[in-house]
C-alpha cells in the first residue's frame, strides 16, 4: 500500500521549514561576507573608524545626546560594552560628556564636531560603495531589497531576543 500524501498543513509546514533553512544559510553567508565588506569599507574611509564605534557614533549623531543607558538600549547592547566604546570615543575626541539638562548629576553623551564629521565621511564612503555594489540592480529590485530587509530587521527587533 502506497503512503498517503501528507495533508496540506503538513506540506505547508515542511515548505516553511525548507524556506527558513534556505534563509538561514543565506543569512550566515551574508553575515560572513558583510563582515569582510565592513572591514574593507571602514579601512577605505578617511578617517577610518572601528565598526562597533561607527554604530555608536551614528546613533548619537542621528538621535542627539543620550545617557549611556539609553544609548545601550538603542543599540541593543550591553551597557558595560557601550561604556568601554564611549570611553574610547571620548579619548579620540569624537564624543563628549555633557551634564544632563534634566538632571545635572548625570551626563549625556554627544558627538563632537569632529565626531559628526568622522561619521559623515564614513557614512558617505559606505553609501557610495553600496551604490556601486548595486549598480547592476534595477531600481525596483534595490527598493524591494530595502523594503524586505527593513521588514526582516523589524521582525528580529520585535522578537525581543527569543531564539530565531
Amino acid at each position: 500500500m502506497a503512503d498517503a500524501p501528507a495533508p496540506p498543513a503538513a506540506r505547508d509546514q515542511a515548505e516553511r521549514l525548507r524556506t527558513a533553512d534556505q534563509l538561514g544559510l543565506q543569512l550566515v553567508r551574508f553575515l560572513r561576507l558583510s563582515h569582510h565588506a565592513k572591514q574593507h569599507i571602514m579601512a577605505g574611509a578617511k578617517p577610518a573608524i572601528e565598526r562597533s564605534n561607527y554604530a555608536l557614533l551614528a546613533t548619537l549623531v542621528k538621535l542627539g545626546p543620550l545617557r549611556a543607558t539609553a544609548l545601550a538600549d538603542a543599540l541593543r547592547s550591553d551597557p558595560s560594552t557601550v561604556s568601554r566604546q564611549v570611553s574610547a570615543l571620548v579619548g579620540q575626541g569624537l564624543v563628549r560628556r555633557e551634564p544632563d539638562p534634566e538632571d545635572g548629576r548625570a551626563c549625556v553623551l554627544a558627538p563632537t564636531d569632529e565626531g559628526s564629521e568622522v561619521f559623515r565621511a564614513n557614512h558617505e564612503h559606505r553609501t557610495r560603495l553600496l551604490a556601486e555594489l548595486l549598480d547592476g540592480w534595477s531600481t525596483t529590485d534595490q527598493q524591494a531589497l530595502v523594503r524586505l530587509l527593513t521588514r526582516l530587521n523589524t521582525e528580529f527587533e520585535n522578537h525581543q531576543g527569543e531564539p530565531a
